[in-house]
């Protein structure tokens, strides 16, 4: 069990691997970044369906990708727009740390902290049998939980910060589930870019 990490990580979990670079970007990279992705994404709210109820999703959304191809999660389709230059710096920096080629980005913006993401996992049949998920956080730092599907004391909570860079790959997104909860702390905007490939 590992409970509270907030240094720079890799490791290999009970049926997973996640890595965790608190460095990735500098801090005055990592502003510089979320000034103009704050300001010239067209973000959308979608709705959600829970328990035959609608509601509208705990955080606004963006999607992005070099190609047409939709993403569906939680009964939403989105439709991607074209790669902007300041994604494609950002996309070009993980992909060079990674040796991975990514074709989307799901970008989340929680505004406040009952902003949210409930416990789910990126198995969407899109993302193919072992996801690689690349992670970049900007803004405000906001806690990240993992736990394992069947063994309950396999938790894990990483404080993501400005910066930084959460990967989860091989048979994660299979055996844990992950969440970012909501916080009665008064906290700042967060951006979220998840790097995908969607076959």
């Amino acid at each position: 069990m590992l409970f509270g990490v907030h240094n720079n990580i890799t490791t290999e979990l009970k049926d997973g691997e996640i890595s965790y670079d608190k460095n990735f970007l500098s801090s005055l990279e990592a502003s510089r970044y979320f000034k103009v992705l704050r300001n010239e994404t067209a973000w959308q709210q979608d709705q959600i369906k829970v328990f035959g109820k609608v509601y509208d999703q705990p955080r606004l959304t963006a999607l992005f990708a070099n190609n047409n191809f939709p993403y569906r999660y939680s009964n939403i389709t989105m439709y991607p727009s074209p790669f902007s230059a300041t994604l494609l710096e950002i996309k070009e920096k993980v992909e060079q740390q990674l040796k991975k080629q990514f074709t989307t980005c799901l970008l989340n913006l929680y505004r406040h902290g009952q902003d949210s993401n409930g416990w789910h996992a990126d198995n969407e049949k899109e993302l193919g049998k072992n996801p690689i998920i690349a992670s970049v956080s900007l803004g405000a730092e906001r806690m990240f939980h993992m736990k394992h599907r069947t063994e309950k004391s396999q938790k894990i909570k990483i404080n993501l910060t400005h910066g930084s860079l959460l990967v989860m790959s091989g048979s994660t997104q299979h055996y844990w589930l992950h969440q970012i909860p909501k916080t009665k702390k008064h906290v700042e905007e967060r951006i979220n870019l998840t790097f995908r490939i969607l076959k």
